[in-house]
């Protein structure tokens, strides 16, 4: 099980973040009310998926003794109507959307390249975005 905790003020948007042994702010733009003094919710989403796809693609490639000089990952989010989306289960409101593109680095065959994206929608962070998640809330004194 990993812990993190994360601390604000009531009086505005910047929040403390406790991971382990790593300290890191999230924020508000300035025009939404925040300080701009770090990434925000959705940023920090993304930037999970974004680091968590290139460490697999990596790691993978690595064991496979792939010639893998480096992967990019660029990661959007948005909001979008649901009956605008041809492929989704939810047929009416907003559903949330990510695009994802991944540029790899290396002489790398296409046979290697289409794998090493299969290993991309493999990734844990991935993985539990696309899953079934419960999120159980209680208030402690």
């Amino acid at each position: 099980m990993t812990e993190t905790i994360v601390r604000g003020k009531a009086d505005g948007f910047l929040q403390e973040i406790s991971a382990g042994a790593h300290r890191l702010v999230a924020d508000e733009p300035i025009e939404a009310g925040g300080t701009e003094r770090g990434p925000g919710p959705y940023e920090l989403l993304l930037a999970a998926l974004g680091a968590c796809t290139s460490m697999t693609v990596s790691m993978y490639a690595r064991r496979k003794n792939w010639p893998l000089e480096s992967v990019q990952v660029r990661l959007t989010h948005s909001k979008v109507h649901a009956e605008d989306c041809a492929d989704c289960e939810t047929r009416e409101g907003l559903i949330d959307e990510i695009h994802r593109e991944i540029s790899l680095s290396g002489a790398l065959t296409e046979e290697q390249r289409r794998k090493l994206v299969e290993i991309a929608n493999k990734c844990p962070v991935h993985r539990t975005l696309t899953s079934e998640i419960k999120i159980r809330t209680q208030l402690v004194a």
